[in-house]
């Protein structure tokens, strides 16, 4: 579980967002473009799955800055697809889908094509 929290000041109190559901948002979001393919591992979370470790967090990082958020994701689209096209899909579809969700307009979000997917 996430130790990392976007708190949002309000008038009868504070709400906490963990970091683990803009990870979920963001990966529930990137799967539904058409022209993606999935979410791109790394080294360090394959070996995190091999040893047992759940990584919620595969492909997607975010990190907290006091009432804002950053939102890296490395995605593989599909042959054929138009790569710039896909990645501004992608940032566009994470960027309405945080707001909407949570409220903060203040976020960023960096798409990293990391690789192209052929048919088998």
């Amino acid at each position: 579980m996430a130790d990392n929290y976007i708190t949002l000041q309000e008038e009868k109190g504070s709400i906490n967002v963990s970091e683990d559901v803009i990870i979920s948002l963001v990966n529930k979001v990137v799967n539904e473009i058409d022209g993606v393919a999935g979410l791109a591992t790394t080294a360090g979370s394959e070996l995190a799955e091999l040893i047992g470790i759940k990584n919620v967090n595969k492909g997607t990082k975010v990190q907290i800055k006091e009432d804002s958020f950053i939102v890296d994701v490395l995605i593989l689209v599909k042959y054929h697809y138009n790569l710039v096209d896909v990645a501004k899909k992608v940032q566009d579809a994470i960027y309405d889908g945080v707001i909407s969700v949570t409220g903060v307009e203040t976020a960023q979000v960096n798409v990293h094509v990391s690789g192209i997917a052929f048919e088998k």
